[in-house]
């Protein structure tokens, strides 16, 4: 299997984020994480790991808002600006715009932070923008992969987007939950130029960003296996009645779970979720691979092992369709490299 990684990754590491309760903590999302990963699939020996292609806007643009796109350029910069006395290592607003009214987008810097910022786990950093841009570069080179590679005789050829910072958070309009540029969403998007797309999220959190960007089409079928936002982050978005508006009616399904959820349960919701895809009959199926299902992930509380990571790819693998599987969470560094090998190893033969 290709995998897709760059390392100007590292350029983005945030010194903090802001957890639960206002407490100013070390960010769970670092370069770290990559390593560990790299560490793993070096050392199995059966991964070819690839620099991504140079991309220009134009994917990206596709699904995310351009005046959005050109906060995240300029953010950190016009932070840097502002004659304040603040600690500047990291950009992050005190206010949030609970609605956000069309062209009102405010001149001051912490207000653009506000409207175009979901939470207080995504902030701004020197390089951010230059690493959220090579993780949707990687995530777009491999959908061209299995885009040339499909045929009649290798239709379930699969790549690797090795992306970070991650990306199902992010909306079409705004960053959160360690995400900038939606990865997933934009290869999905370029996908369908070639047939339609299933994209399915088995990270630990809902999907509300890639919800968000495709909750009105019909040509992207979403999935999103997660916990239950009544009790977890993202709270405002992945309820099992959310199912799409306009020509996307029908075209999303959540699958909200409660904590605790062991392998069993999982991958019996895992059954129904690629029912629906099979049903669907995509041309494309689109992967976000969240390890932070993992039992003693730290942001978790679904007790998922790694032999149930592994079983859940071997089942997704079944579908036998291309596939660009994309990394979205997973905190539990010391697992994360053998959990998401167990994962890919479904995906090697093809």
């Amino acid at each position: 299997m290709k995998v897709y990684h760059s390392d100007l990754h590292a350029l983005h590491a945030p010194a903090f984020e802001i957890f639960d309760g206002g407490e100013k903590i070390p960010s769970f999302e670092t370069p770290e994480r990559v390593e560990c990963i790299l560490q793993a699939l070096r050392a199995d020996g059966r991964f070819e790991i690839l620099p991504p292609e140079q991309w220009s806007l134009d994917p990206i643009r596709a699904v995310h808002d351009e005046g959005y796109l050109t906060f995240l350029e300029t953010a950190f910069t016009d932070w840097m600006r502002e004659p304040t006395d603040y600690e500047k290592t990291a950009l992050l607003p005190s206010t949030f715009a609970l609605s956000r009214r069309a062209g009102r987008v405010p001149a001051s810097i912490l207000g653009r932070a506000g409207y175009y910022m979901m939470d207080l786990s995504a902030p701004i950093v020197a390089g951010t923008w230059q690493a959220a841009l090579a993780s949707a570069h990687c995530a777009l080179s491999a959908a061209r992969l299995i885009s040339s590679l499909r045929s009649a005789v290798q239709t379930s050829v699969s790549a690797f987007a090795l992306c970070r910072p991650p990306g199902h958070h992010a909306g079409r309009a705004f960053c959160g939950g360690y995400c900038y540029i939606n990865n997933a969403a934009v290869a999905a998007h370029w996908l369908t130029q070639f047939g339609n797309v299933a994209l399915l999220d088995v990270d630990y959190h809902a999907a509300n960003g890639t919800q968000d960007i495709f909750y009105e089409r019909a040509d992207v079928l979403t999935l999103s296996i997660h916990a239950d936002p009544a009790e977890e982050y993202p709270y405002y978005w992945g309820y099992a009645d959310e199912t799409g508006a306009g020509e996307g009616k029908g075209y999303h399904q959540n699958f909200p779970l409660p904590f605790g959820v062991d392998d069993t349960t999982y991958l019996k919701t895992l059954e129904r979720a690629l029912e629906r895809i099979a049903t669907y009959r995509p041309a494309f199926l689109v992967l976000s691979a969240g390890m932070d299902i993992y039992g003693q992930d730290p942001l978790g509380r679904i007790r998922v092992t790694t032999a149930g990571i592994a079983e859940i790819g071997r089942q997704i693998a079944a579908l036998a369709l291309p596939t660009v599987v994309v990394l979205e969470g997973g905190y539990h560094n010391a697992a994360l490299g053998t959990n998401l090998l167990a994962f890919l190893e479904a995906f090697h033969a093809a």
